[in-house]
C-alpha cells in the first residue's frame, strides 16, 4: 500500500467518559481510541462498588445521548447488531464490544449505574 493510500483511510475516534454518582466512581477504559473502519474494539466500565444495573449510552458529536443496552443480572450478556455488552459476575465490571467498526460508531460512549 502506498503512503498516499494510507492517509486516505478513515479513522474513527471513540471517546469514553469517567463519572461519579453518590460517591461511587465509574472508570471507563480506554479514555479514547483511534481505530480504522472494520476493526473490532472493546471498552470497559469499572465501578468502585456493586451495581444493581448498568446502562451503556452513546453520544454522537453535537447530539444527545442514545441508550444502547441495559444489563441487570450478574454474568448477563446482551447482543444487538454489532454490539455485545457483558456484565461481570461481581456486578462491578462491564464491557462493550463493537465488531467491524463503522463511521456511524464515532462518538462518546459512557456507562451509568
Amino acid at each position: 500500500m502506498k503512503r498516499e493510500e494510507l492517509l486516505m483511510v478513515p479513522a474513527l475516534i471513540i471517546w469514553m467518559q469517567v463519572s461519579q454518582v453518590n460517591g461511587q466512581q465509574i472508570q471507563q477504559i480506554p479514555p479514547s481510541l483511534l481505530l480504522q473502519e472494520g476493526e473490532n474494539f472493546t471498552m470497559y466500565c469499572n465501578s468502585s462498588s456493586t451495581l444493581n444495573s448498568l446502562q451503556w449510552y452513546k453520544q454522537r458529536p453535537g447530539g444527545s445521548p442514545t441508550f444502547l443496552m441495559l444489563l441487570v443480572s450478574a454474568g448477563q450478556m446482551q447482543e444487538r447488531e454489532r454490539l455485545t455488552a457483558r456484565f461481570g459476575e461481581t456486578r462491578k465490571h462491564s464491557s462493550l464490544h463493537i465488531t467491524a467498526a463503522q463511521t456511524a460508531d464515532v462518538g462518546t460512549y459512557f456507562c451509568a449505574g
